[in-house]
């Protein structure tokens, strides 16, 4: 099996003594895991910092084996936000999000869209009632209307707060997942 597709690195594990394991939202394949080797050498390192858009070759043995992928880099978005930690952690902690809620290999071109645009917004000096925004649309996107409307006017914290609630009710609490710590990190910052 080879598919070629791209995405956003959404993890990376060690893998072995020079090797990684990857996880990415592809937009034709969703979300998808598989090996780099190599992944974790000085020439290869910076290509797989969480939330940078990435070319991907898909190669496996079979439909359920773990594949091998190549990557390329297209575009770093996390370096551009080394220095600016709300930034950085908004990445991270939507990039977590994205890892524990979708399912393994299915295409959601709205979410992957969705997450494309928070990404290429950061910038924005409304960045974080994006980021807000961008949870609930998520929320909803996955199949949970929320009746009460929440005013993005009131502070951070508070909207925050309200999308965790949403976060824990619907899919943390009954599925035994646990909360992603880059999302807690991100909260704090705006206590």
């Amino acid at each position: 099996m080879y598919w070629t597709d791209e995405g956003y690195l959404l993890s990376k594990n060690n893998f072995g003594e020079n090797s990684i394991i990857i996880e990415a939202f592809t937009l034709k394949h969703g979300k998808y895991a598989g090996i780099v080797y190599g992944g974790s050498s000085r020439k290869q390192k910076r290509n797989f910092q969480i939330g940078n858009k990435i070319s991907l070759d898909w190669r496996s043995r079979g439909e359920n084996r773990i594949g091998y992928f190549n990557i390329e880099l297209i575009k770093p978005i996390s370096p551009l936000f080394f220095d600016d930690k709300k930034r950085s952690i908004s990445i991270l902690s939507a990039a977590s999000i994205l890892k524990i809620l979708l399912p393994e290999n299915q295409i959601n071109e709205n979410i992957y869209y969705s997450f494309e645009k928070i990404l290429n917004e950061l910038e924005s000096e409304d960045f974080i009632k994006l980021y807000i925004n961008w949870e609930l649309s998520l929320i909803k996107e996955l199949g949970f209307e929320t009746s009460k409307k929440i005013n993005h006017n009131d502070d951070t914290k508070k909207a925050l707060a309200y999308n965790r609630n949403l976060l824990m009710e619907n899919f943390i609490i009954p599925n035994r997942l646990k909360f992603p710590l880059f999302r807690n990190i991100l909260e704090n910052y705006f206590i």
